[in-house]
Protein backbone atom coordinates (compact mmCIF):
# COMPACT_ATOMS: atom_id res chain seq x y z
CA UNK A 1 0.00 0.00 0.00
CA UNK A 2 1.07 3.62 -0.51
CA UNK A 3 1.47 5.40 2.78
CA UNK A 4 -1.58 7.39 3.87
CA UNK A 5 -1.81 11.16 3.88
CA UNK A 6 -4.73 11.25 6.35
CA UNK A 7 -3.72 9.58 9.60
CA UNK A 8 -6.84 8.47 11.43
CA UNK A 9 -6.24 7.49 15.05
CA UNK A 10 -9.32 5.27 15.16
CA UNK A 11 -8.07 3.46 12.03
CA UNK A 12 -4.72 2.99 13.75
CA UNK A 13 -6.43 1.52 16.83
CA UNK A 14 -8.34 -0.92 14.63
CA UNK A 15 -5.18 -1.85 12.68
CA UNK A 16 -3.17 -2.56 15.82
CA UNK A 17 -5.69 -5.04 17.26
CA UNK A 18 -3.95 -8.01 15.65
CA UNK A 19 -0.55 -6.63 16.70
CA UNK A 20 -1.78 -6.42 20.29
CA UNK A 21 -3.34 -9.90 20.13
CA UNK A 22 0.04 -11.34 19.20
CA UNK A 23 1.94 -9.27 21.75
CA UNK A 24 -0.07 -9.82 24.92
CA UNK A 25 1.78 -12.07 27.34
CA UNK A 26 -0.05 -15.39 27.56
CA UNK A 27 1.30 -16.30 31.01
CA UNK A 28 0.00 -13.03 32.42
CA UNK A 29 -3.33 -13.45 30.62
CA UNK A 30 -3.75 -17.00 31.94
CA UNK A 31 -3.17 -15.75 35.48
CA UNK A 32 -6.02 -13.28 34.92
CA UNK A 33 -8.27 -15.96 33.42
CA UNK A 34 -7.63 -18.50 36.22
CA UNK A 35 -8.62 -15.99 38.87
CA UNK A 36 -11.70 -14.66 37.10
CA UNK A 37 -13.41 -17.89 36.02
CA UNK A 38 -14.57 -19.16 39.43
CA UNK A 39 -15.60 -15.71 40.65
CA UNK A 40 -18.10 -15.13 37.82
CA UNK A 41 -20.18 -18.14 38.87
CA UNK A 42 -21.29 -16.25 41.97
CA UNK A 43 -22.52 -13.18 40.10
CA UNK A 44 -21.44 -10.59 37.56
CA UNK A 45 -17.97 -9.11 37.98
CA UNK A 46 -17.61 -5.35 37.63
CA UNK A 47 -14.92 -4.40 35.10
CA UNK A 48 -13.54 -0.89 34.59
CA UNK A 49 -11.29 -0.08 31.63
CA UNK A 50 -9.53 3.28 31.44
CA UNK A 51 -8.35 4.58 28.07
CA UNK A 52 -10.48 2.02 26.23
CA UNK A 53 -9.96 3.44 22.73
CA UNK A 54 -12.42 1.84 20.29
CA UNK A 55 -13.26 -1.10 22.56
CA UNK A 56 -10.91 -3.76 21.22
CA UNK A 57 -10.10 -5.08 24.70
CA UNK A 58 -13.79 -5.84 25.31
CA UNK A 59 -13.83 -7.79 22.04
CA UNK A 60 -10.63 -9.62 22.92
CA UNK A 61 -11.67 -10.61 26.44
CA UNK A 62 -14.96 -11.94 25.07
CA UNK A 63 -13.22 -13.92 22.32
CA UNK A 64 -10.66 -15.26 24.79
CA UNK A 65 -13.37 -16.51 27.14
CA UNK A 66 -12.81 -14.21 30.12
CA UNK A 67 -16.11 -12.31 30.07
CA UNK A 68 -18.65 -14.94 31.10
CA UNK A 69 -20.80 -12.99 33.58
CA UNK A 70 -19.72 -9.37 33.76
CA UNK A 71 -20.62 -5.70 33.68
CA UNK A 72 -17.99 -3.68 31.81
CA UNK A 73 -17.56 0.11 32.06
CA UNK A 74 -15.19 1.54 29.43
CA UNK A 75 -13.85 5.11 29.52
CA UNK A 76 -12.00 7.26 27.01
CA UNK A 77 -11.35 10.98 26.73
CA UNK A 78 -11.70 11.13 22.92
CA UNK A 79 -15.29 11.35 21.60
CA UNK A 80 -14.15 9.92 18.25
CA UNK A 81 -12.86 6.79 19.98
CA UNK A 82 -16.12 6.33 21.86
CA UNK A 83 -18.13 6.94 18.68
CA UNK A 84 -16.09 4.26 16.89
CA UNK A 85 -16.53 1.86 19.82
CA UNK A 86 -20.28 2.51 19.82
CA UNK A 87 -20.43 1.64 16.12
CA UNK A 88 -18.21 -1.47 16.43
CA UNK A 89 -19.64 -3.13 19.47
CA UNK A 90 -23.12 -4.28 18.32
CA UNK A 91 -21.75 -5.38 14.94
CA UNK A 92 -18.98 -7.40 16.59
CA UNK A 93 -21.44 -9.39 18.71
CA UNK A 94 -24.10 -9.73 15.99
CA UNK A 95 -21.53 -11.34 13.70
CA UNK A 96 -20.97 -13.97 16.42
CA UNK A 97 -24.65 -14.75 16.72
CA UNK A 98 -24.90 -13.17 20.17
CA UNK A 99 -28.21 -11.56 21.20
CA UNK A 100 -27.80 -7.77 21.41
CA UNK A 101 -30.08 -5.69 23.65
CA UNK A 102 -29.56 -1.90 23.73
CA UNK A 103 -30.00 -0.58 27.28
CA UNK A 104 -28.92 3.05 26.76
CA UNK A 105 -27.32 5.46 24.30
CA UNK A 106 -23.94 3.71 24.60
CA UNK A 107 -24.95 0.65 26.57
CA UNK A 108 -25.90 -2.92 25.67
CA UNK A 109 -26.44 -6.38 27.06
CA UNK A 110 -24.90 -9.21 25.05
CA UNK A 111 -26.50 -12.56 25.80
CA UNK A 112 -25.67 -16.12 24.89
CA UNK A 113 -27.16 -19.18 26.65
CA UNK A 114 -23.96 -19.65 28.66
CA UNK A 115 -22.70 -16.06 28.93
CA UNK A 116 -23.94 -12.57 29.69
CA UNK A 117 -22.14 -9.24 29.34
CA UNK A 118 -23.33 -5.67 29.94
CA UNK A 119 -21.16 -2.93 28.39
CA UNK A 120 -21.33 0.85 28.88
CA UNK A 121 -19.01 3.40 27.22
CA UNK A 122 -18.43 6.90 28.55
CA UNK A 123 -16.51 9.87 27.16
CA UNK A 124 -14.74 11.37 30.16
CA UNK A 125 -11.31 12.46 31.36
CA UNK A 126 -9.84 9.85 33.68
CA UNK A 127 -9.05 12.38 36.39
CA UNK A 128 -12.58 13.79 36.27
CA UNK A 129 -13.88 10.24 36.58
CA UNK A 130 -11.63 9.48 39.55
CA UNK A 131 -12.74 12.69 41.24
CA UNK A 132 -16.38 11.76 40.65
CA UNK A 133 -16.04 8.14 41.74
CA UNK A 134 -13.36 8.53 44.42
CA UNK A 135 -14.04 6.56 47.59
CA UNK A 136 -16.49 4.10 46.01
CA UNK A 137 -14.04 1.20 45.49
CA UNK A 138 -16.68 -0.31 43.25
CA UNK A 139 -14.86 -2.48 40.73
CA UNK A 140 -13.62 -6.06 40.77
CA UNK A 141 -11.26 -5.76 37.79
CA UNK A 142 -9.34 -2.74 36.52
CA UNK A 143 -7.99 -2.80 32.97
CA UNK A 144 -5.51 -0.34 31.44
CA UNK A 145 -4.29 -1.34 27.98
CA UNK A 146 -1.46 0.63 26.30
CA UNK A 147 -2.40 3.55 28.54
CA UNK A 148 -0.24 3.93 31.65
CA UNK A 149 2.76 5.31 29.75
CA UNK A 150 0.60 8.41 29.11
CA UNK A 151 0.20 9.35 32.78
CA UNK A 152 2.37 10.09 35.78
CA UNK A 153 2.52 6.75 37.56
CA UNK A 154 3.33 7.94 41.06
CA UNK A 155 0.24 10.16 41.26
CA UNK A 156 -2.17 8.16 39.07
CA UNK A 157 -1.71 4.50 40.04
CA UNK A 158 -2.68 4.95 43.73
CA UNK A 159 -5.88 6.71 42.67
CA UNK A 160 -6.63 4.00 40.11
CA UNK A 161 -6.16 1.19 42.61
CA UNK A 162 -8.43 3.06 45.02
CA UNK A 163 -11.27 2.38 42.57
CA UNK A 164 -10.87 -1.38 43.12
CA UNK A 165 -12.61 -3.34 45.83
CA UNK A 166 -10.21 -4.87 48.37
CA UNK A 167 -9.01 -8.07 46.75
CA UNK A 168 -9.86 -6.72 43.29
CA UNK A 169 -7.52 -7.39 40.36
CA UNK A 170 -5.64 -5.19 37.94
CA UNK A 171 -4.64 -6.11 34.40
CA UNK A 172 -2.21 -3.50 33.02
CA UNK A 173 -0.96 -4.36 29.55
CA UNK A 174 1.40 -3.09 26.85
CA UNK A 175 3.34 -0.75 29.13
CA UNK A 176 6.19 0.67 27.06
CA UNK A 177 9.66 0.01 28.43
CA UNK A 178 12.45 1.82 26.67
CA UNK A 179 13.15 0.06 23.37
CA UNK A 180 12.02 1.01 19.86
CA UNK A 181 13.62 -0.85 16.95
CA UNK A 182 13.31 -0.16 13.23
CA UNK A 183 15.13 -2.64 10.98
CA UNK A 184 16.92 -2.56 8.61
CA UNK A 185 19.08 0.30 9.79
CA UNK A 186 19.36 3.42 7.65
CA UNK A 187 22.35 4.97 9.42
CA UNK A 188 23.08 3.38 12.79
CA UNK A 189 23.98 6.61 14.58
CA UNK A 190 20.96 8.41 13.14
CA UNK A 191 18.59 5.60 14.10
CA UNK A 192 19.99 5.62 17.63
CA UNK A 193 19.63 9.41 17.88
CA UNK A 194 16.04 9.32 16.66
CA UNK A 195 15.25 6.58 19.19
CA UNK A 196 16.76 8.56 22.07
CA UNK A 197 15.03 11.79 21.09
CA UNK A 198 11.69 10.05 20.61
CA UNK A 199 11.88 8.41 24.03
CA UNK A 200 12.80 11.79 25.51
CA UNK A 201 9.50 13.23 24.23
CA UNK A 202 7.71 10.66 26.41
CA UNK A 203 9.78 11.56 29.45
CA UNK A 204 9.30 15.29 28.92
CA UNK A 205 5.57 15.20 28.16
CA UNK A 206 3.49 17.63 30.23
CA UNK A 207 -0.28 17.99 30.54
CA UNK A 208 -1.52 21.10 32.30
CA UNK A 209 2.07 21.66 33.41
CA UNK A 210 2.31 18.29 35.14
CA UNK A 211 4.47 15.25 34.19
CA UNK A 212 2.51 12.84 32.00
CA UNK A 213 4.21 9.67 30.91
CA UNK A 214 7.53 7.87 30.72
CA UNK A 215 9.57 5.82 28.27
CA UNK A 216 10.25 3.32 31.09
CA UNK A 217 6.76 2.75 32.40
CA UNK A 218 7.09 -1.04 32.39
CA UNK A 219 10.02 -1.29 34.77
CA UNK A 220 8.72 1.55 36.97
CA UNK A 221 5.50 -0.37 37.64
CA UNK A 222 7.49 -3.00 39.54
CA UNK A 223 8.02 -0.42 42.29
CA UNK A 224 5.00 1.87 41.83
CA UNK A 225 2.44 -0.94 42.13
CA UNK A 226 3.65 -2.27 45.51
CA UNK A 227 4.03 1.28 46.79
CA UNK A 228 0.38 1.87 45.83
CA UNK A 229 -1.03 -1.24 47.50
CA UNK A 230 -0.88 -3.58 44.51
CA UNK A 231 0.62 -7.06 44.69
CA UNK A 232 2.04 -8.22 41.35
CA UNK A 233 1.08 -11.86 40.72
CA UNK A 234 2.32 -12.19 37.13
CA UNK A 235 4.41 -10.07 34.78
CA UNK A 236 6.03 -10.60 31.42
CA UNK A 237 7.06 -9.05 28.13
CA UNK A 238 4.44 -8.10 25.53
CA UNK A 239 6.57 -6.78 22.70
CA UNK A 240 5.09 -5.51 19.48
CA UNK A 241 6.81 -7.40 16.67
CA UNK A 242 5.67 -6.58 13.14
CA UNK A 243 7.40 -8.04 10.12
CA UNK A 244 6.45 -8.94 6.55
CA UNK A 245 5.59 -12.59 5.97
CA UNK A 246 6.17 -14.00 2.45
CA UNK A 247 2.74 -12.68 1.44
CA UNK A 248 3.36 -9.29 3.08
CA UNK A 249 2.23 -7.70 6.34
CA UNK A 250 -0.80 -9.47 7.82
CA UNK A 251 -4.23 -7.86 8.05
CA UNK A 252 -3.98 -4.05 8.21
CA UNK A 253 -0.58 -3.97 9.92
CA UNK A 254 1.10 -1.92 7.16
CA UNK A 255 -1.27 0.89 8.16
CA UNK A 256 -0.20 0.40 11.78
CA UNK A 257 3.46 0.78 10.76
CA UNK A 258 2.82 3.89 8.69
CA UNK A 259 1.09 5.45 11.68
CA UNK A 260 4.01 4.60 13.99
CA UNK A 261 6.54 6.21 11.62
CA UNK A 262 4.28 9.25 11.28
CA UNK A 263 3.97 9.50 15.07
CA UNK A 264 7.74 9.47 15.56
CA UNK A 265 8.22 12.11 12.84
CA UNK A 266 5.53 14.37 14.32
CA UNK A 267 7.00 14.06 17.81
CA UNK A 268 10.43 15.17 16.55
CA UNK A 269 9.31 18.13 14.46
CA UNK A 270 11.39 21.17 15.41
CA UNK A 271 13.87 19.11 17.42
CA UNK A 272 17.04 21.26 17.52
CA UNK A 273 19.36 18.23 17.58
CA UNK A 274 17.91 16.91 14.33
CA UNK A 275 18.00 18.74 11.00
CA UNK A 276 14.61 19.03 9.34
CA UNK A 277 15.84 17.53 6.04
CA UNK A 278 17.47 14.61 7.87
CA UNK A 279 14.19 13.78 9.63
CA UNK A 280 12.24 14.11 6.37
CA UNK A 281 14.62 11.74 4.59
CA UNK A 282 14.51 9.21 7.45
CA UNK A 283 10.70 9.33 7.50
CA UNK A 284 10.36 8.94 3.72
CA UNK A 285 12.76 6.00 3.73
CA UNK A 286 10.82 4.23 6.49
CA UNK A 287 7.52 4.70 4.63
CA UNK A 288 9.10 3.31 1.45
CA UNK A 289 10.38 0.31 3.40
CA UNK A 290 6.83 -0.41 4.55
CA UNK A 291 5.48 -0.05 1.01
CA UNK A 292 8.17 -2.46 -0.19
CA UNK A 293 7.49 -4.98 2.56
CA UNK A 294 10.92 -4.49 4.11
CA UNK A 295 10.47 -2.82 7.50
CA UNK A 296 10.59 -4.77 10.75
CA UNK A 297 9.40 -2.99 13.89
CA UNK A 298 9.79 -3.99 17.53
CA UNK A 299 8.71 -2.14 20.68
CA UNK A 300 9.48 -3.54 24.12
CA UNK A 301 6.55 -3.60 26.57
CA UNK A 302 5.47 -5.34 29.80
CA UNK A 303 2.18 -6.76 31.06
CA UNK A 304 1.10 -6.98 34.72
CA UNK A 305 -1.60 -8.85 36.58
CA UNK A 306 -2.12 -8.52 40.30
CA UNK A 307 -4.38 -7.89 43.23
CA UNK A 308 -5.19 -4.92 45.44
CA UNK A 309 -4.12 -5.89 48.92
CA UNK A 310 -6.79 -5.55 51.58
Amino acid sequence: MNHPTDYSYTHYLAAKKTVDDRALNRQVFEALARNLRPRQDAGPLEFLEVGCGIGTMVERLWDWGVLANARYTALDLDPENIAAATARMPAFFQEKGVQVEPTGAREWRFIRPDRSLAVAFETIDLFDFMAREGGRSAWDVLVAHAFLDLVDLATTVPRLLALLKPGGWFYFTLNFDGATIFHPSIVADLDALIGRLYHATMDERRVAGQPSGSSRTGRLLFSVLPDSGGLVLAAGSSDWVVFPAPEGYPNDEACFLHFIVHTVAQALQGQPLLEEKTLEDWTSTRHRQIEGGELIYVAHQLDFFGVKEA
